[in-house]
């Protein structure tokens, strides 16, 4: 069936001279979901992949919002001698199309990844050459998401080798988020909008607060280090096109504070929500992170408007959001190792966002003002702001009218 199903698109296309397009109507918000490479790498296999599927359901994710359940790298076996390829029997063994079922009846969707090379960055067998085989055999197993790397591309134009994917995918019939993973190289955010659902701007995230891990020829970045990567990017995101500042490393061994900070950012900048820890064995201060539904709301709003550094005092920085119905979020984050004070006046400070076009003065607009994480009312925007944000941490707010 999927032979006869290629020769016939093949035909098709050549007949026309259509190609594809991307798939509209999806990823209007960020994308939620679970993703195996940071906590996992290599070790995939259906039984962890049907666990997390569990897990987001019992945990509370699923009703927080996350849908996604992708397997990354090292889930492949080989090819067969028509060039069909095949999930690892051992790792796999009742197939992808069993487990995307499996993943489907817990009222979840279903991801998968694969690279524009010849191998995957873990050596397995990548989809040059063998996009639209690809593509309609992620169909027939009702794939969702795909990731889509960038390991092994050797002097591949990436627009192009993106973009053949893309029409590979639509061709195929089955609508699919289409993640784009280039890290950053080739500047996607310029070229990526009509191809991607979203778009990697950065290298591997790494589960530091701020560092860099040297890989000789590549980097793996510190939390604090992409966000900065992310500077004069904002004006490229918007609903089913998103900056992606890599997968989240909450739970996977920073303190509390810092992947409070961590998620609190990542929903400032309506990155996709993509967790990559261990779902299975999260504490319970990681289950109440990741599923903070106010936090969430943020990253979720539908106006799809991601936040600025509005100000930067050294180890204090204070970002924006501004969020549907003219209302804000405000996040106020330590980068420093010591707690910081804030007596933070609203009606010194308009709000001027050409992007969203939200202009407001609070002397002339009272807003009701709610500490995101506390879950508290504090007043309005006619009294200062006064608090102490501790080291390595956020205070997040939401201004409401």
């Amino acid at each position: 069936m999927i032979r006869g199903t290629i020769l016939t698109i093949l035909i098709s296309i050549t007949a026309t001279g259509l190609f594809g397009q991307k798939f509209e109507d999806l990823a209007k918000t960020p994308p939620m979901g679970w993703n195996s490479w940071n906590r996992f790498g290599c070790d995939v296999t259906e039984k962890l992949i049907r666990e997390t599927a569990d897990a987001m359901v019992s945990s509370g994710m699923k009703d927080a919002g996350y849908t996604y359940v992708v397997i990354d790298d090292c889930w492949h076996g080989e090819r067969d001698s028509l060039g069909f390829i095949h999930p690892d029997p051992e790792r796999f063994p009742s197939g992808m199309k069993a487990l995307a079922d499996y993943i489907h009846s817990q009222g979840l969707k279903f991801g998968i990844y694969s690279d524009a090379g010849t191998k995957t960055c873990g050596g397995r067998p990548g989809s040059r050459g063998f996009e639209y085989q690809d593509a309609i055999t992620y169909a027939s197993w009702d794939v969702d998401y795909l990731k889509y790397d960038w390991c092994n591309t050797s002097e591949l134009n990436a627009k192009e080798a993106y973009t053949t994917m893309r029409d590979a995918l639509y061709r195929a019939g089955r609508p699919v988020v289409f993640s784009i993973c280039e890290w950053g190289d080739n500047k996607p955010w310029l070229w990526a909008k009509d191809i991607g659902h979203l778009w990697r701007t950065t290298g591997d995230i790494y589960h530091c607060w701020e560092c860099e891990w040297n890989h000789g020829i590549w980097s793996s970045w510190g939390m604090l280090n992409i966000i900065d990567m992310q500077k004069d990017l904002r004006k490229y995101a918007g609903p089913g096109h998103w900056n992606d500042p890599d997968m989240m490393e909450v739970g996977n061994g920073m303190t509390v504070n810092e992947d409070r900070a961590h998620f609190s950012m990542w929903c400032m900048l309506a990155a996709p929500l993509i967790a990559g820890n261990d779902l299975v064995s999260m504490t319970k201060e990681t289950v109440e992170i990741l599923t903070n539904k106010e936090a969430i709301a943020v990253n979720q709003d539908e106006l799809g408007i991601q936040g600025y550094k509005m100000l930067d005092y050294g180890d204090l920085e204070i970002w924006v959001k501004p969020l549907k119905n003219m209302e804000l979020a405000f996040c106020f984050l330590n980068r420093g190792k010591t707690p910081q004070t804030i007596e933070y006046d609203w009606k010194k400070i308009p709000i001027e966002d050409a992007l969203s076009n939200c202009h407001i003065d609070f002397n002339k607009t009272t807003y009701k003002v709610r500490d995101l994480w506390a879950k508290e009312n504090l007043g309005t925007t006619n009294e200062k702001f006064k608090a102490i944000v501790p080291a390595h941490d956020v205070i997040m707010l939401g201004l409401t009218k």
